[in-house]
């Protein structure tokens, strides 16, 4: 048994927040992307956020710190499109590797910066669900289309797991999964990296429910997205993003009453406003997590788009002392 499962049956663990929404703050111009490395790249790089993990490490290792002084025990590392497939919209495909060696390794430092033996703290290596999707046709016009397939998708997968695993991270996470098709996809790859790097880690995985219809974009509900996964042996499941975590509340209760797994939960600041910005304070938001608690519907909590390190902040404060959900036997 790893020590963040023992860790999770103990007390309630904190994940960190939104890296994207911290990236924003600093007003990162096309050179700060490029760096030294990409000086004469022939593609724009600003907005590929990942590619900050080899030009500017150092602003990633700041994030991470902010995160981490706020509580969180899990840091995710800035990953989340670091597949061949995503890459492809920068012609960078043949970064993939070296992006997430460089983003395990910036938040493998900081997490062991601020780790004591009393409070431990974690890399989860981040696996977003790429732009594609396996289960629906990009053409109307064509409901049989599709633009990747399996196989294609998983072997991209692999590649990015091999190197996460490769820079040190002790966690992995799939997240943000709107088509079970892909998280099974990228739960093939992970079996075939763990066989291929002969290293084994515990899996988290955290789908999205699009809309109030508590489905996720392929259909599913919640309940139907955690038995088509339910055979892999994860560490936890859980949702995050889509919706604020008033609205979230419901579709965890659903996945306490079922799972034997751990569950996690780190939804949106609310809903964005009219200019896409989130609005919700980190007292609002910590409010509504509280019922959670109160419940006894998860084991880990943290923050989607919009949270900050204030928000992991006020989370960490309210789940001091506070029991987890206890595994369903």
């Amino acid at each position: 048994m790893s020590r963040i499962e023992n860790l999770a049956k103990e007390r309630i663990l904190i994940l960190d927040g939104a890296m994207g929404s911290l990236i924003q703050n600093y007003n990162l111009k096309e050179e700060d992307f490029r760096g030294s490395n990409f000086l004469n790249w022939d593609t724009p790089l600003k907005g590929n956020n990942d590619i900050l993990n080899i030009t500017r490490p150092a602003i990633i290792e700041e994030i991470h710190g902010e995160f981490l002084l706020a509580g969180a025990d899990i840091i995710e590392t800035n990953t989340f499109n670091s597949q061949s497939i995503s890459m492809a919209d920068y012609s960078m495909e043949d970064y993939v590797r070296e992006i997430n060696i460089e983003g395990a390794r910036v938040a493998r430092k900081a997490a062991d910066k601020f780790s004591t033996k009393e409070k431990p703290r974690f890399v989860a290596g981040a696996i977003g669900p790429t732009n594609r999707t396996l289960s629906l046709s990009p053409d109307v016009n064509r409901p049989d289309y599709r633009n990747i397939s399996f196989d294609e998708l998983s072997l991209a997968y692999q590649e990015q797991v091999e190197a996460l695993i490769f820079g040190g991270v002790d966690v992995l996470m799939i997240e943000t999964v709107f088509d079970t098709l892909n998280a099974k996809a990228a739960l093939i790859a992970v079996q075939s990296a763990f066989d291929s790097t002969k290293k084994k880690l515990p899996i988290m995985l955290s789908g999205t429910i699009t809309d109030a219809s508590g489905r996720t974009l392929s259909g599913q509900t919640t309940e139907a997205f955690m038995i088509s996964l339910s055979h892999m042996p994860l560490l936890s499941i859980g949702l995050n993003c889509a919706l604020g975590a008033k609205k979230l509340r419901p579709y965890l209760q659903i996945l306490s009453a079922k799972s034997p797994f751990f569950i996690s939960a780190y939804p949106n600041a609310g809903l964005p406003n009219a200019f896409g910005e989130y609005d919700e304070s980190p007292e609002e938001m910590a409010k509504d997590i509280e019922e959670y608690l109160d419940l006894g519907i998860v084991n880990i909590i943290g923050g989607c788009c919009g949270t900050t390190p204030d928000h992991i902040k006020a989370f960490e404060m309210i789940a001091k002392g506070r029991k987890p959900r206890k595994l369903q036997k």
